[in-house]
């Protein structure tokens, strides 16, 4: 693949508390009876993808990386070989842990709660205007906008479809840059179309190619020509262009 040094840098990349809770959030369970093990190999699939893909990481990614491996492993040791931890009282290794991800989703509710009521105060007026302009039709709820996290989660089941339905072994296709994927997709998407996300790996008949188009959809949202969007939680995603 030509683009071996293509790297992305991306401002919609959060955090890798962000990436927890989305986990935490995706297997629909409390924060207190989350599983070490699972949340641990999830996660570093994520990692796995990031590297795949070629994404520049935060070392805070990688810190706690090791961080849920230290875990994991103090889970497995029976009660009477834990290490002593003079700074923890309790018994239960993931606790500290437990107590960042709620401590941070305070946080994190309470400035969604500022952003959604600083966009509310901006359809008040402090007085009637003289004149007021003739009612709008209400136009359709927009659909939520997707986390980056979802849009790698829907990017590892194209992967996994791909790789399943296709035995190509180690062939590198290099027909394809992130460049070339960009002209395609904006020739294949008009302004103000869209498609599902799975669809615009159709065509694609190597595991380079899969990823080359993915980056390409990466680029293409931070130069803001495409939106994602999907009707409901882990639904389908939709890729519209503006």
């Amino acid at each position: 693949m030509e683009d071996v040094d293509y790297k992305v840098r991306l401002d919609i990349f959060e955090g890798p508390l962000d990436l927890l809770l989305y986990l935490i959030k995706k297997d629909e369970v409390d924060i207190h009876t989350v599983s070490i093990e699972r949340i641990t190999k999830q996660y570093l699939d994520y990692i796995n993808t990031f590297k795949l893909l070629n994404i520049d990481l935060a070392s805070e990614f990688i810190v706690m990386a090791a961080n849920l491996m230290y875990i994991k492993s103090r889970t497995l040791l029976p009660k009477a070989e834990q290490p002593p931890e003079e700074d923890i009282e309790e018994d239960d290794p993931r606790w500290e842990l437990i107590r960042q991800l709620i401590e941070y989703k305070k946080f994190k509710d309470a400035a969604g709660f500022l952003s959604r009521k600083e966009t509310e105060q901006e359809d008040y007026f402090a007085h009637v205007p003289e004149k007021t302009a003739p009612p709008v039709e209400e136009a359709d709820e927009p659909l939520p906008d997707v986390n980056i996290f979802d849009l790698i989660r829907a990017f590892q089941n194209v992967l996994k479809r791909f790789e399943e339905a296709n035995d190509l072994g180690d062939i590198v296709d290099d027909r394809y840059t992130v460049a070339d994927k960009i002209e395609l997709l904006l020739n294949t998407l008009k302004p103000g179309g869209s498609m599902q996300f799975s669809s615009l790996f159709a065509q694609a008949t190597s595991k380079a190619e899969v990823i080359v188009t993915f980056l390409a959809v990466l680029e293409l949202m931070k130069m803001n020509q495409f939106r994602i969007r999907q009707d409901h939680i882990l639904g389908e995603i939709e890729v519209e262009r503006k």
